[in-house]
């Protein structure tokens, strides 16, 4: 399972005695990884893309602090706002008459696309990672 640093939210490697991002001491990153709450990062990032959970951890201790749990926060709430956006932008699409049309088959494939980036996107938060989805990705990680 990978360590992150409680103070920079960088990724350690197994057995460093040293965060390589901030130089902090190993047993910070110890902390960081087993929070008070018993919550993982990896699993606070998993959690992140259930929206509510997102604005939560912006706004709690010791969560707002973490770099890896923030950057999936923010990823979460920007692909929402993306999705509802797109829904909004089709909605008025489908009111035009020969491209409502159009819309009734784009709709199903949309809402499976984003589907299962979704999914993707709790396991590789899940597995540790940061997999940043394109635009939405580098906003998140700039406001991380």
């Amino acid at each position: 399972m990978p360590q992150f640093c409680s103070s920079c939210g960088t990724q350690m490697a197994d057995g460093a005695s040293v965060c390589p991002g901030c130089g902090k001491a190993a047993a910070a990153a110890a902390t960081a990884a087993a929070p008070a709450s018993g919550l993982q990062d990896n699993v606070a990032g998993l959690l992140a893309y259930l929206f509510i959970p997102a604005i939560l951890f912006l706004v709690l201790e010791p969560y707002n602090r973490n770099k890896f749990i923030r950057f999936h926060s923010f990823q979460s709430l920007f692909f929402t706002a993306a999705m509802l956006a797109l829904n909004f932008v089709l909605a008025i699409i489908a009111m035009i008459p020969f491209l409502g049309f159009v819309t009734i088959f784009l709709w199903p494939i949309i809402y499976l696309a984003s589907f299962i980036l979704w999914i993707v996107l709790m396991v590789k938060a899940y597995g540790g990672q940061k997999f940043k989805v394109p635009i939405i990705g580098d906003l998140a990680e700039k406001q991380a």
